[in-house]
């Protein structure tokens, strides 16, 4: 049974930096891909970051040079690392996992956590 808890939300100012933290469980050593996605109210579901189990990564162009997705093979744990936030981060982040890269980049992975919230005033 797969898990993914998210960490590390919380109000921040612009222009400061935040790292959230997903920590996956469930895999039993089978490769995995991780994403991040943030919603805010009102707004469709948007993808952020994908990474894959060698450490390829790809980022939506709305973060790109700002936020760095990263993972930690042997912690079973990724990271977001968000700098230089703006008032438009504000959302809810979801971490989501899935074997296969594609399911995350189309926003359909088997796996989501529960969220945290980021608010950027």
């Amino acid at each position: 049974h797969v898990q993914l808890v998210e960490s590390g939300g919380g109000s921040k100012q612009t222009g400061d930096s935040l790292r959230l933290s997903c920590d996956i469980s469930g895999y039993m050593h089978i490769p995995y891909c991780v994403g991040w996605y943030r919603q805010s109210p009102g707004k469709e579901r948007e993808g952020l970051a994908f990474i894959d189990n060698d450490g390829g990564t790809t980022y939506a162009d709305s973060v790109k040079g700002r936020f760095t997705i990263s993972r930690d093979n042997p912690k079973n744990t990724a990271y977001l690392q968000m700098n230089s936030l703006k008032s438009e981060d504000t959302a809810k982040y979801y971490c989501a996992a899935d074997v296969r890269s594609l399911s995350l980049e189309l926003g359909r992975p088997n796996y989501w956590g529960q969220g945290t919230q980021v608010t950027v005033s």
